[in-house]
């Protein structure tokens, strides 16, 4: 096992052995299984997005794109947007990963049905229950890279992909890439960046994580707490909603303290 980063050695996004992240054992490790944790977040986000559309009934008149950023081994962040998108794309770096997420766009492991029933209790979902296989596999375009590109300035000084995706999601990612806290709030602010106005978005982040293992690699983490959840997205988001999950069935492996959920839309001023 690597050793982990101390605080005179951190580890930062491009340190991280990314190309030996192993999606099966985080798989098995987080979502082979429903846990609570994910059944909460699921409730959560379904009823954000449902009610944002519902009272932005002109979303529905044309086509929505929508993002997962640092999709990884997860697909229940993309199962959230799939009733108002017709292209979902899932954002990842680590080529593993990449390749998991291709394959599970046309042959979906059966474990996902159970985070499906927590959302077809909303009838957005269940509009569209019979042909939801389908809808995914159409719907869903996997795109490799860095997070960071996503907030990097061209030539004339625009940003590429800002403001491209009209609904998105980041779950575990900002805080999850490195030890640092200045790239938590640069990836935190490429997320942002990468959305629309008025577009409605999910994140959430593991509370006081000291890093995790998946296989025998260990990945680093930067300790943030609610009140720095929250100022990562003063700039972006007039009114956000957080909830702190703390209860010992929310605690899906060693090394956090709990896990923040942010609900929100993305302001139109920066």
């Amino acid at each position: 096992m690597t050793s982990r980063a101390s605080v005179d050695s951190p580890m930062l996004n491009d340190d991280a052995p990314w190309d030996d992240f192993d999606p099966s054992a985080y798989f098995d490790q987080n979502y082979r299984d429903l846990l609570d944790a994910d059944a909460e977040i699921l409730s959560f986000v379904r009823n954000h997005f449902s009610d944002h559309f519902r009272e932005h009934g002109e979303y529905l008149e044309r086509p929505i794109l929508g993002i997962d950023i640092g999709a990884g081994a997860n697909l229940y962040p993309a199962l959230t947007m799939l009733p108002w998108c017709r292209e979902i794309t899932l954002f990842e770096r680590a080529p593993k990963n990449v390749s998991y997420l291709r394959d599970q766009r046309l042959h979906a492991d059966p474990a996902w049905d159970s985070f499906w029933q927590v959302l077809r209790k909303d009838p957005a979902y269940t509009r569209i229950d019979t042909e939801r296989t389908e809808r995914f596999r159409k719907a869903i375009r996997v795109q490799q890279g860095n997070l960071f590109a996503l907030g990097r300035r061209n030539v004339f000084g625009l940003r590429r992909s800002a403001g491209r995706w009209q609904i998105g999601t980041m779950f575990f990612v900002a805080e999850s890439i490195s030890t640092s806290h200045k790239e938590f709030l640069r990836a935190v602010e490429c997320f942002m960046r990468s959305l629309a106005p008025g577009a409605p978005f999910a994140a959430a982040f593991m509370e006081g994580s000291t890093g995790y293992d998946v296989g025998n690699r260990h990945f680093p983490a930067c300790d943030v707490d609610e009140a720095q959840v929250k100022e990562s997205f003063r700039n972006f988001a007039d009114k956000i909603e957080t909830r702190r999950l703390s209860e010992v069935s929310h605690m899906v492996r060693p090394g956090h303290t709990g896990i923040i959920l942010v609900c929100g839309k993305r302001n139109p001023k920066s």
